[in-house]
């Protein structure tokens, strides 16, 4: 029995993973600027793969805790992902660079709020 497809990963864990690639994405940007993104495709590459993390992860979220946070437009996180990952060919370098400076500071901000309400709501 292969065991990576047959664990159950909880709200808790996916909500980590979220925050774990939100931060990595910034510690990537950190120091760089949009400019970057057109002469760095490993920078660009490491954010759009980030990106997809969060939105794949935000997609495996039970709808039940994404219904009781709706301050979060958890829509818009899972289209980002599926166009990321499904029109590759057309990625807007500046959505990216927008995205990752200036969303997901507060992103980090109300997931770890979430987080911590639903860790405490579990035991």
């Amino acid at each position: 029995m292969n065991l990576w497809f047959s664990m159950a990963i909880d709200n808790i864990t996916r909500l980590h993973h979220m925050i774990d690639a939100a931060k990595e994405a910034i510690a990537f940007a950190n120091g760089k600027c949009r400019e970057d993104l057109e002469s760095d495709r490993l920078l660009l590459l490491a954010l759009v793969k980030d990106l997809e993390i969060i939105g794949e992860a935000a997609s495996k979220l039970t709808p039940e805790i994404r219904a009781c946070y709706p301050q979060l437009p958890w829509i818009d996180i899972i289209t980002m992902r599926n166009r990321l990952v499904h029109e590759y060919f057309g990625i807007d370098e500046s959505i990216v660079w927008d995205t990752v400076t200036k969303d997901l500071h507060p992103l980090i901000e109300e997931l770890e709020i979430i987080l911590q309400h639903e860790t405490v709501n579990a035991n």
